[in-house]
């Protein structure tokens, strides 16, 4: 398990281990994917190395632990999901008690960029003047209409729990991406959602938000949760972050929210645009993960798909297949090999490695997170090690099982030990069905290595991500296509593989 482990962290974020690169997390949606861009260009001109950005890795929950781990070093934060989420208070928290309560964590926060994002329930106009809804207390009236909340929103102890029990709300909502919600009550599949006020499909798909009127939403002003070395750390690129407190309005939010998602305007295009408006000097681009096209006017399927980004992420999801089977067969096939006399033993090993099958992969990668205390690679890599270790393990197995015994006898007879009986008999045997195995375990890799991008690891998975938070159908195929297309490869290359042995043992 050492060389395992000595394996997978090989190639686990350099920007991680680099004191010199100040890496910036997002969260999964519009607006984090946007300032982050803000941030990492705000300070590239004042660094030796250009900052690394960590795209997409996900809901609070996951982006905390990453800053808490030290895998990145700030992210863009509301101060409501700090007091009443991160810090689990009752009540919203001044940014001085906040940072109070922060400090003994390493942490602190800082910098109010200007406006206010915060939650609230909308409704499709028309619906609402029908029915007469313009306040949540109106909503609880209607237990009928079917309400489509954001994952996040249904979990947070600021989301739906305390607010049914603050409006004694009889509904019972279903679950849905936040990106997919504005589709789901476009298509009137839902009647109302969570929104976040700076969403810019507020206003082009006519909704109408609902007034808090027993005021329980707290202000969700906009700051950096940051480690609390970094301004020592980063000391120029930290004066120039200073800079832009107050420098972004909701208007200003709002509009480019728009352009992300209405227009399909790139992310750091939106960040570099933005920073010039407020400056003659234009911005230094940075390194990162997803949205790099530098031309908002060609944004169509094609352009995504053989975008700038796609030689990296190839590189990536290789990387992330190849060792993660290169682990699980160091370790399945001399496991698969030592269990193979022992029937019970056998079937407890294989049996747990049929139970790691079940477990759903985002899961899988928060346990791994929590148990290892980081993001990124080496939970991903894990992971996908795990799930391949069942088809290369059972195959192996079998592959030995069906080793004709005249030929384990007759090597026996002349004097081989059982070591060398496996080793010149029984493997060479099992070849075709330890490989049928790794074919299996391929496939499975390079689709599951597409979860990798929640946790910051790279992969076609960052163009899916993206996609979900633009509701972007374009992108999420721009992310499947080159999956699939490499999984489709791996199938003709083992096909290859198995001929050239047919022929051979021919």
């Amino acid at each position: 398990m050492a060389l395992v482990m000595a394996l997978v962290s090989a190639p686990n974020f350099a920007a991680q281990a680099a004191n010199d690169t100040l890496r910036i997390g997002s969260k999964r949606f519009t607006e984090s994917y946007i300032l982050a861009q803000v941030l990492a260009q705000t300070s590239a001109p004042h660094m030796l190395t250009p900052p690394a950005v960590l795209q997409g890795l996900g809901n609070t929950a996951i982006v905390y632990a990453a800053l808490r781990a030290g895998s990145i070093d700030l992210y863009p934060e509301y101060m409501g999901t700090i007091s009443l989420e991160i810090l689990q208070r009752k009540t919203p928290m001044s940014i001085e008690a906040m940072n109070t309560a922060l400090a003994p964590l390493g942490l602190g926060a800082t910098i109010p960029l200007g406006f206010n994002n915060g939650y609230a329930l909308a409704m499709r106009e028309d619906k609402a003047q029908r029915l007469g809804i313009t306040s949540l207390s109106d909503l609880v009236k209607h237990p009928a209409l079917k309400l489509g909340l954001s994952n996040e929103f249904m979990g947070r102890a600021d989301g739906w729990p305390e607010l049914a029990q603050r409006y004694s709300a009889p509904q019972v909502p279903v679950a849905l991406d936040h990106g997919l919600a504005y589709d789901a009550i476009a298509q009137n599949q839902v009647d109302v959602i969570d929104i976040y006020t700076t969403d810019a499909k507020i206003d082009h798909l006519g909704l109408s938000v609902l007034k808090d009127d027993l005021a329980y939403f707290a202000r969700y002003d906009a700051v950096l949760l940051y480690r609390l070395d970094v301004p020592a750390r980063f000391p120029q690129a930290w004066a120039a972050l200073e800079k832009l407190r107050g420098s972004i309005d909701e208007k200003a939010m709002i509009a480019m929210n728009a352009r992300a998602e209405l227009q399909g305007v790139a992310f750091d295009v939106i960040a570099r645009d933005h920073l010039a408006s407020k400056s003659d000097a234009a911005p230094t681009a940075t390194t990162g993960t997803a949205g790099t096209d530098t031309d908002p006017g060609q944004r169509g399927f094609w352009a995504k798909l053989f975008g700038p980004d796609l030689a990296r992420l190839t590189r990536q999801h290789l990387a992330l297949t190849l060792m993660a089977l290169g682990g699980a067969a160091l370790l399945g096939i001399p496991l698969a090999v030592w269990v193979f006399p022992h029937p019970r033993l056998r079937a407890v090993v294989l049996g747990a490695a049929g139970l790691l099958q079940t477990v759903p992969s985002l899961a899988m990668l928060a346990m791994l997170i929590s148990a290892l205390g980081l993001i990124g690679t080496l939970p991903a890599l894990i992971a996908l090690m795990l799930y391949a270790l069942l088809p290369i393990m059972r195959n192996t197995v079998t592959g030995l099982g069906e080793v004709p015994i005249g030929q384990r006898l007759a090597a026996q007879a002349l004097g081989m030990t059982a070591g060398q009986v496996m080793r010149k008999v029984e493997l060479p045997q099992a070849l075709p069905s330890i490989i049928a195995g790794v074919r299996t375990a391929t496939s499975i890799a390079i689709g599951t290595a597409t979860i990798a991008a929640f946790i910051g690891a790279g992969g076609y998975g960052e163009r899916i991500v993206t996609g979900l938070a633009l509701n972007d159908g374009q992108m999420l195929l721009a992310g499947a296509l080159p999956a699939t297309l490499l999984a489709l490869l791996s199938e003709a290359l083992f096909e290859t593989v198995e001929h050239l042995m047919r022929e051979r043992k021919a």
